[in-house]
């Protein structure tokens, strides 16, 4: 299911591992499919989550996002949709797929509860680095299907 458009991704931006993930989307997000709400605040208060009975703590247990359509996305969801939303598709896809999403589902609650001491480790850099990476890759390849170089995998060419 593909979210409607904008996507507000309700984050911790106290913690620098989010933050360093969700700005470097929203640096990447040339179409401003994604508005970043910084949750952390204690007293943070949204009208929107407070018509869906979400609850700040819930907020900071794991990633919320809603669409344009007033659906909710939580936890890994939330990061298919926003990778997809700035055309990491390939990144998306891996959050999506059937098969490693049981993986995800378990292992994001836990990175979300040691999100502080992760990043006391300098994760952030590394993962905001690689984030950069994809997307610097997958602008290049947009750059290049729009000059007619595509390269992107598909059926093979038609022998006469």
């Amino acid at each position: 299911m593909t979210a409607a458009w904008p996507l507000a991704i309700y984050y911790d931006a106290s913690c620098p591992l989010c933050r360093e993930e969700m700005h470097a989307l929203k640096a990447h997000d040339g179409d401003q499919r994604l508005a970043l709400v910084d949750a952390s605040a204690p007293d943070f208060n949204d009208p929107q989550l407070d018509a869906a009975g979400i609850q700040r703590e819930a907020l900071m247990r794991l990633i919320h996002a809603r669409d344009a359509a007033g659906q909710w996305y939580i936890g890994v969801a939330v990061f298919e949709q926003a990778y997809g939303a700035v055309g990491l598709h390939r990144v998306a896809a891996l959050w999506g797929h059937p098969r490693l999403r049981p993986f995800w589902n378990r292992v994001y609650p836990w990175v979300a509860r040691f999100r502080q001491p992760l990043s006391w480790l300098q994760l952030n850099r590394a993962y905001g680095w690689l984030v950069r990476r994809a997307a610097a890759r997958a602008q290049r390849q947009a750059q290049a299907c729009r000059q007619g170089r595509c390269d992107l995998p598909g059926p093979p060419p038609a022998t006469p």
